[in-house]
């Protein structure tokens, strides 16, 4: 038996600077049609969207320890989205924001899936977003890999996308 699951019901980030965190986080969550639950002076929790975001400070003596995309944990969450213009609404949204880090605005990555299209930004403390799109089935149709001709599960993932086939 297995169980198909229904999305991820939130997402919880502890941060070094709550102020500016939910500065950032608040207006970014309403945008995507998000409504605020709770707000306080070191959390934020918002819903909707078929998803939650909850911002909460880190305790006074860890705030002092820098978020690390390359040390075990998260290394970026990424939001899909239903059209490609919604990831450029997103990428102007978010480029108008005081406390965002563009790493990359809207850009075709087809060496991850056939189709992709994406912006990767970072919140004030440095944590990895992404939004993305990916026409129809993505890896499961057409040319995707885990489609009924595709070449099955990569063996290897890295700056060019996946490569290699699992197993060989």
């Amino acid at each position: 038996m297995s169980v198909e699951v229904n999305g991820i019901a939130h997402i919880q980030l502890t941060v070094a600077n709550p102020k500016k965190c939910i500065e950032f986080w608040e207006p970014l969550c309403h945008f995507l049609e998000m409504r605020t639950l709770i707000k306080g002076e070191d959390v934020l929790y918002c819903i909707g969207s078929r998803t939650g975001i909850l911002v909460r400070g880190a305790p006074q003596d860890k705030r002092d320890i820098p978020y690390d995309q390359d040390r075990p944990g998260l290394h970026h969450f990424c939001f899909r989205c239903r059209a490609p213009e919604d990831v450029d609404e997103i990428y102007r949204f978010v480029t108008a924001q005081p406390h965002a880090t563009l790493i990359h605005g809207p850009q075709a990555g087809d060496h991850f899936a056939p189709g992709y299209y994406s912006i990767l930004f970072e919140d004030p403390d440095g944590i990895r977003v992404e939004f993305n799109y990916v026409p129809g089935a993505g890896h499961f149709g057409g040319k995707g890999r885990l489609a009924p001709d595709g070449a099955g599960p990569a063996s290897r993932f890295g700056v060019d996308g996946l490569d290699g086939v699992a197993g060989k």
